[in-house]
């Protein structure tokens, strides 16, 4: 059931005082919400080491060459002659800048006697498959397996676009099924299919198949990570959000930096994909055990659910110490607020993101949040292709781009809270694109040093706006449709790390169209970033009407003046108010209903002295004495 934007439901009123009604008298950030936040940062862990692991599997090696195929050589040939380098300089073209060729062999007449570099000879392709020298942490990978190098160099990146293909897809279907089925359904369905799809990848035999089990495996991936990072942000008050949601970017960056040691390890691809989905099937155990993955009562109230709800507030509440039950006291009617907000014959409400055609703020915010993403993911490529023209070690590029993504986390840490996160948003946005702009115009004219150094800055700061934008759009987009929204922002984030692979798909013909056009979004962007309303210190919108009403503050705060009133007015006289008037009703009902009451009236026994007409003479007769 998807109701009309617009529409009213009976739990509007109720929904807007989540966090000061029904958060506290749970515990509000109590010891067993710290507990269900940290068990979900695990799968962070999990679901990056997955997604980097794709680093090493396409990684080309840094020299190879074709295998020597003896039937290109004259019969005359012998081997023995030459030396092992002599031999290959003799069956192999040199090509000067880049040594041997890549993808060429020599082809000698048949009957010759002459082996001088004067004897007649063509060039052909190669026969005999390739010799690899070693690989960056493995000694086989998706390359060195199916030979994807030269006329096959193509399904390289090809390869990545489709796992990015399979995180789009996944973002956008399970985001929307987190809004239907719920955050605990979503996230142990992905979870299940991922490692079986991990498991099945070790057993590839092709390039198709390892394509398409790759592609399937990304969408599960993205569920798993959607639907943990949104119970994650559900069970927190505002001042936790942040350092809960950076804690998480920490387990990320700790994955990327154990990752190239475990492909040490591992040596073969098919092992490290092994490795790599061990912490997945580990994560099955959430499945046995709900407590430390449970459903998330914000959603469960957004969508009406009031049985579920209120099971799920009971165990919160046991479990962080707090006493919730059923009964007439002032702290202690809160389920029964409940009853007496939705009624008895409530039916869930669910949404989806094509509800977002009816808002104008909503779907405004997801645009804006989407683009600044999209910028953060793809503009990252240009910083690191600098970092790759300053070191063709790909250990100094990998560890720099970890670092600055753990620098990242850290300032967004010290900073967002304190000056809010459309702020932050803006300034990294701002030297972003300053950072690029300025390597796109003056790198002929720079140093090496100073290239490095905004390249350096400029994927510090683009990895900042990739974290804060996912983690702003969590914040300002409701409850009743956040998975489909946030995973319509992560899909354009991965739209962005998807461009890359394009321009390696056309052999880095468009770079400088891709530099030209992802630096002019970075300083477009800054004007966007301008039209979202700030969320620091705000409860988290939970309805339709709730993320609609979300406004733009002004940029520059206005100095507070004197607005004292020239006359004293009174103070305005108290209003009705329903929320006092409906914990009356339910304590009443519940007062009526209850057979051993608090109290008990007592009835006299034995009649009164003086019965009213007695006394109410006596009343009449005590003035006139006086007078006399």
């Amino acid at each position: 059931m998807a109701p009309d934007a617009s529409t009213t439901t009976p739990n509007s009123r109720f929904q807007m005082d989540y966090e000061t009604k029904i958060f506290p008298h749970t515990g509000g950030y109590g010891r067993y919400n710290r507990i269900v936040v940290v068990f979900s940062w695990f799968p962070n862990f999990a679901v990056m080491l997955n997604l980097f692991t794709d680093v090493f599997y396409t990684l080309i090696p840094d020299s190879y060459h074709c295998k020597p195929d003896p039937h290109l050589l004259p019969s005359t040939f012998l081997l023995s002659n030459f030396t092992s380098q002599g031999y290959l300089n003799f069956t192999i073209p040199w090509i000067n800048g880049s040594g041997l060729s890549h993808c060429e062999l020599f082809k000698y007449p048949p009957n010759i006697s002459d082996f001088s570099v004067n004897v007649p000879r063509e060039r052909v392709s190669c026969t005999k498959g390739w010799e690899y020298a070693h690989v960056a942490g493995l000694e086989s990978n998706f390359v060195t397996e199916w030979n994807l190098v030269c006329r096959d160099y193509w399904k390289i990146p090809l390869q990545h676009i489709c796992f990015m293909a399979g995180w789009i897809l996944g973002y956008i279907l399970l985001g929307t099924l987190c809004d239907w089925l719920g955050r605990r359904r979503v996230f142990l369905l992905s979870l299940s299919l991922s490692s079986l799809l991990g498991v099945v990848v070790c057993l590839s035999n092709s390039a198709v198949v390892f394509l398409l089990l790759r592609l399937s495996q990304g969408a599960m991936l993205a569920g798993v990570f959607l639907s943990s990072y949104i119970a994650r942000l559900e069970l927190c008050d505002p001042p936790h959000r942040l350092m809960v949601a950076m804690i998480s970017g920490f387990f990320a960056v700790f994955a990327e930096l154990l990752l190239p040691g475990i492909a040490v390890l591992c040596r073969d691809w098919p092992i490290l994909q092994a490795v790599a989905t061990l912490p997945l099937l580990l994560l099955l155990s959430y499945w046995c055990c709900a407590s430390v993955f449970p459903e998330s009562p914000r959603w469960l109230l957004a969508t009406v659910q009031i049985p579920q709800a209120k099971r799920s507030l009971q165990e919160f509440s046991t479990r962080n110490g707090v006493c919730l039950r059923d009964e007439i006291y002032p702290g202690e009617t809160l389920l029964s607020e409940i009853d007496s907000a939705y009624g008895e014959d409530s039916q869930p409400m669910y949404f989806s993101v094509l509800e977002l055609r009816r808002t104008r703020v909503i779907w405004k915010n997801c645009l804006i949040l989407s683009f600044t993403l999209f910028i953060g993911t793809g503009v990252q490529y240009c910083f690191t292709r600098n970092l790759h023209s300053y070191s063709t070690n790909f250990y100094f590029s990998y560890f720099l781009r970890v670092i600055t993504g753990a620098l990242a986390c850290i300032f967004i840490c010290v900073s967002v809270n304190h000056f809010g996160r459309r702020g932050m948003l803006l300034l990294s946005a701002i030297i972003t694109g300053l950072s690029s702009l300025l390597l796109l115009a003056l790198t002929q004219y720079l140093r090496g040093g100073l290239v490095l150094v905004l390249s350096v800055v400029g994927l510090l700061f683009s990895q900042a706006l990739a974290m804060l934008s996912v983690f702003f759009a969590s914040e300002v987009m409701p409850t009743v449709v956040r998975g489909g929204c946030l995973g319509l922002v992560l899909a354009a984030g991965c739209v962005g790390m998807a461009a890359s692979s394009l321009m390696e798909l056309q052999n880095n013909g468009g770079y400088f169209l891709h530099h030209v056009i992802f630096a002019s979004f970075a300083v477009l962007s800054v004007l966007c970033i301008m039209l979202l309303p700030e969320s620091k210190r705000k409860r988290l919108p939970d309805s339709l009407k709730e993320g609609e009403s979300q406004r733009r503050p002004p940029l520059f705060l206005s100095r507070p003046g004197d607005n004292l009133p020239l006359l004293c007015s009174r103070p305005p006289l108290s209003e009705y108010n329903p929320d006092n008037y409906s914990r009356l009703v339910s304590a009443t009902r519940k007062m009526l209903t209850k057979d051993n009451l608090p109290y008990r009236i007592a009835v006299p026994d034995h009649p009164p002295l003086l019965s009213d007409s007695d006394a109410q003479g006596q009343e009449n007769d005590t003035p006139r004495a006086v007078v006399s």
